[in-house]
């Protein structure tokens, strides 16, 4: 294992701006083989976290593979031996497999890794790793080191979570999960964490001041949704409950089968996406059934409420195929070999927008399209059991990790950015588009990989894109040290490059800390 950086610093070409002070944490994969064994997935990874701090126009590097039980167990071993979503390991039958059989069989639910890869979350002032389990390893943002695991079960009934919350202006965080078979009737639970429930002193965890705000009943008992975000707006929760569905009895037993828990995943081309929308403060969803064709969706790009409708944008796809093209066998191909075998089943990501219109008179003629406003093409036609069918705008086909300026989420915004999405695994470029004229500028260079671009607002900002885009970008040309990109985000000109003489590794998503709120 290639131990950690340390605060290194960067070479700079051109000038950071003065005023971007503060630190970006990011998360992902980083080590797919422990002594002589290998990971099958490249979302299997164990989780390295990496920062960037920006200060007084300098950028310093830091990297530390999160210590989670997991890693500490696969190290000690020196071979993998906790199983992961696309990476199952069997129990040895000479450990007693009897007792162990009866006790997942108890269970029903598998006991999931702490190898937190996917995102950083704030609940209060506490940041955690995270990834779609119950468990989250809160870290030190400064240092990245482990403070300790949490587990959502120690306060809220939940067998899963997203990493991708929502916080609202104040600075309340609120997320989803889902509650299986143990906890009575399985639900989808949305929860908040109010915005002063950090205990520092006392070293109390913000999730102990969990609050929930509704459940939402599985629309299958023994299939319930995958959901990787949801959308917000000022007054609602959007959940999208897609027909990509995981099997739960096949995830209760995928040890005694010898499958991985990947293919407990599965897509129901012919069925509905159902829409909820429920209202933020009563908790009770809105009784109309909107509905639209089966889809498959990862991201939400924004969503916020517009003369007596919510609209809602996200990232969808026609099937459930770009988890296959992240096994690494496939990874590992050469680009025209992976193109040539990824061609027939790549479906490209779409930017979609959705309306909702509210409220809905039961009157209202069969086929009559109940959306009023005057700058979208998207539909939501009555239909004759009263609920609407949603056709939807296609904005721009081809991007990824969507990221906009954060004060717009929930509100009407102009302009979302992106990771461009083609024929290969790893993106080459990144864009923005303007929603508004559907102008479309991007940022390339060859040989050269940018992560998922966040934007950080120039201070006092009244402009949407008044400030920076941050990437940062490895390459697989030896002569090209990996480099933090900083991008204007009007224009797409390099502002700065920050080269790290350091491994950086490609990664998923993150979190922008402005400095005062580290201190």
């Amino acid at each position: 294992l290639k131990p950690g950086c340390d605060n290194v610093p960067s070479v700079l070409a051109g000038c950071v701006p003065e005023w971007l002070q503060g630190t970006l944490l990011r998360n992902g994969p980083g080590l797919f083989k422990v002594g002589d064994t290998e990971y099958n997935h490249w979302f299997d990874g164990m989780a390295l976290i990496h920062s960037f701090t920006f200060k007084d126009g300098e950028v310093y590097y830091r990297s530390k593979f999160l210590r989670s039980d997991t890693f500490k167990k696969n190290t000690q071993a020196n071979k993998i031996v906790v199983s992961e979503f696309g990476t199952m390991i069997y129990p040895d039958p000479c450990k007693n497999i009897f007792s162990k059989a009866f006790s997942y069989l108890l269970a029903a639910i598998p006991d999931f890794t702490d190898n937190n890869l996917i995102n950083i979350i704030r609940y209060g002032e506490d940041y955690y790793a995270s990834s779609e389990v119950n468990y989250m390893n809160q870290i030190d943002p400064i240092t990245l080191d482990v403070i300790g695991k949490m587990n959502y079960r120690n306060h809220i009934a939940l067998n899963l979570a997203t990493a991708h919350p929502h916080y609202d202006d104040e600075g309340n965080t609120y997320n989803m999960g889902t509650a299986l078979m143990r906890f009575g009737m399985p639900n989808y639970v949305i929860f908040k964490v109010p915005v002063n429930a950090s205990d520092k002193e006392h070293k109390k965890p913000a999730l102990r001041k969990v609050k929930q705000v509704c459940n939402i009943p599985f629309r299958s008992t023994l299939f319930p949704s995958y959901f990787h975000s949801f959308g917000m707006t000022e007054n609602y929760i959007i959940f999208v409950e897609q027909p990509f569905k995981l099997d739960i009895l096949r995830l209760a037993t995928a040890i005694f089968r010898r499958v991985n828990w990947a293919s407990c995943l599965k897509y129901d081309k012919e069925d509905i996406t159902l829409i909820h929308l429920v209202d933020k403060k009563t908790g009770k969803a809105v009784s109309t059934k909107f509905y639209t064709d089966a889809l498959v969706v990862f991201h939400h790009i924004n969503a916020f409420e517009d003369d007596g409708h919510v609209v809602f944008d996200m990232v969808t796809y026609k099937d459930s195929n770009l988890y296959e093209m992240f096994y690494l066998a496939n990874m590992r191909k050469e680009t025209h070999e992976f193109i040539e075998t990824n061609k027939v089943n790549f479906s490209p990501p779409i930017c979609q927008r959705f309306v909702l219109p509210l409220p809905v008179a039961k009157d209202t003629p069969n086929g009559t399209n109940l959306v009023r406003l005057k700058d979208t093409t998207a539909k939501a036609v009555m239909q004759r059991d009263g609920s609407l069918y949603c056709l939807p705008e296609t904005i721009f086909e081809g991007l990824e990790l969507p990221g906009m300026n954060y004060k717009f989420n929930g509100k009407k915004y102009r302009y979302f950015y992106g990771s461009r999405v083609e024929w290969t695994p790893h993106p080459n470029k990144i864009g923005k588009v303007d929603i508004v004229t559907r102008k479309y500028i991007e940022w390339t260079e060859e040989d050269c990989y940018p992560s998922e671009p966040v934007f950080v607002a120039s201070p006092g900002a009244v402009e949407e894109d008044d400030g920076v885009i941050l990437s940062s970008v490895v390459s697989l040309n030896p002569k090209i040290s990996p480099f933090m990109l900083v991008l204007n985000a009007k224009t797409f000109e390099v502002i700065a490059r920050a080269s790290i003489d350091a491994s950086i590794h490609m990664d998923l998503h993150g979190h922008f800390i402005p400095t005062q709120s580290t201190n």
